[in-house]
């Protein structure tokens, strides 16, 4: 066993992390509550897992491409079991959070990106049904193997820790910020910058998975604001990829809260190894150069109905001295 392999029972959670945990996974659910599960998952990544994963599961539901309400209130329906295994990135993961919301479910989280969502309550509900959920459900079991986790290319690797590296740096400023969220997410951006440092075949792979672990940590617990408000309103209202909006935004939000927050950014700075002046030329260098939202086939007819609905965002309010329009308007006219 690894010096970084570990078992962390926190709470009701339990988030096992360590390599060869995705193979080890129908031995780790053996037994107990998780003896019987519903398997949802993905074509890619259930081809990685073991065979007697998905030969256990009682059924197995396939997360076709889309926003989570409308794929969760796809499955929703056909889901007997409401303990569920999600074994996939983001959007698998929050499909199987929002349906176990309205079946009174469980979830297991086996992550296959550094989306976060195996650490969090944070989730959509299945359209339709969003009165029929009386709490959001955090994974209660997250399975995470770092290499499992980080098999995209270089690219996609780097907008990915981008979206990782998203979660810590809000927590560092909002209301509900803390020193256990803090600590945990300046350590994970360190963790993060230090691998992205190194050339893709020499790169600390685990480091990358527990940088990314850390910040959804840091995240479930403080909360988030202005980043994660953009970047899931152009997301939706813009049609554009999750981690590649985050990327994209990541290095304009961070230097629009260098002047509400110079304390916090100053100290996310230091974790990168940079100056707080230097942040944004950072976090561009780390994500792998500078993007724009008209890279990422975004639908310009709808950025200003997606900063208006920024503006109705009531998690906006978690940002110090939030932007006002005009401020808005120059953000996205930027990184359009």
């Amino acid at each position: 066993m690894s010096e970084r392999d570990f078992t962390w029972r926190d709470a009701e959670r339990t988030i096992v992390f360590r390599a060869g945990a995705l193979a080890d996974s129908p031995e780790i659910l053996a037994g107990g509550i998780w003896e019987r599960f519903e398997l949802l998952t993905t074509t890619r990544a259930l081809g990685a897992a073991p065979v007697e994963l998905a030969a256990r599961a009682q059924v197995l539901h396939q997360v076709e491409p889309g926003e989570v309400p409308y794929v969760a209130t796809a499955i929703i329906d056909k889901v007997r079991n409401p303990t569920l295994v999600a074994l996939g990135g983001g959007r698998v993961i929050d499909t199987a959070k929002a349906i176990a919301a309205v079946r009174g479910g469980r979830v297991c989280a086996i992550p296959t990106t550094l989306s976060g969502a195996e650490m969090t309550s944070g989730h959509r509900l299945p359209a339709g049904r969003e009165d029929q959920a009386p709490h959001r459900v955090r994974p209660a079991l997250v399975i995470a193997d770092p290499f499992e986790m980080t098999t995209l290319d270089d690219r996609r690797l780097r907008a990915s820790a981008m979206n990782a590296l998203a979660h810590g740096a809000e927590a560092l400023y909002v209301p509900a910020a803390n020193p256990v969220a803090s600590l945990a997410a300046l350590r994970g951006a360190e963790l993060i910058a230090a691998a992205l440092d190194q050339r893709p075949g020499e790169r600390d792979l685990v480091g990358l998975a527990l940088g990314a672990l850390l910040s959804g940590y840091a995240v479930g617990e403080a909360g988030f604001a202005l980043h994660h408000v953009v970047c899931q309103t152009l997301v939706r209202m813009l049609g554009t990829l999750h981690a590649e909006t985050n990327a994209t935004m990541l290095p304009r939000t961070m230097e629009m809260m260098r002047p509400r927050a110079p304390d916090e950014i100053a100290a996310l700075a230091n974790a990168l190894g940079a100056e707080a002046e230097e942040i944004s030329g950072r976090i561009e260098s780390l994500g792998g150069g500078p993007r724009r939202l008209r890279d990422l086939a975004a639908n310009a007819d709808r950025l200003e109905s997606a900063r208006r609905a920024i503006l109705q965002r009531p998690e906006l309010e978690n940002t110090p001295n939030p932007p006002g329009p005009e401020e808005l308007r120059r953000l996205l006219e930027d990184a359009w």
